[in-house]
């Protein structure tokens, strides 16, 4: 299966999304999307795909969000799409594309909404949470 993970090696859930790819057996295609952001027409299709507006795939928290003013409810997704392109650590993360969808995968388990069942085992985010019970079936 084609997985493509838009990654952020400094942040806990998209390592734990990462892990829990490979833990699918899959080795996805993984982009670093501060070194190599997407395009203009990629984030659109991966916002869209995922069924959220602009707004709802700009992350805020430990960004400059506030600093630029994108609070502010007049700008148009156009410029909020702007504002992401020039400072990709605006994207939300980690946007997960495979052949049975696209997700913000936040929390980290809605990427299981768009992987094959072909988990085995157990699986744990790094904080200790269980995710995957010992068949490797969903918890909770």
């Amino acid at each position: 299966m084609n997985v493509t993970i838009y990654h952020n090696p400094a942040c806990g859930t998209s390592r734990n999304i990462l892990a829990l790819i490979r833990h699918a057996g899959i080795e996805p295609t993984v982009i670093e999307y501060l070194h190599t952001p997407p395009s203009r027409e990629e984030l659109v299709r991966m916002i869209a795909d995922a069924g959220l507006t602009v707004r709802q795939a700009i992350r805020e928290k430990g960004t400059p969000y506030a600093e630029l003013g994108l609070d502010d409810p007049a700008l148009t997704e156009d410029q909020l799409l702007d504002a992401m392109l020039a400072t990709p650590i605006l994207i939300n993360r980690p946007f997960v594309v495979t052949p049975l969808g696209t997700r913000l995968a936040r929390p980290s388990e809605a990427v299981l909404d768009i992987l094959p069942d072909t988990f085995k085992g157990a699986f744990v985010k790094e904080d200790g949470e269980a995710v995957l019970d010992a068949e490797g079936k969903r918890l909770g």
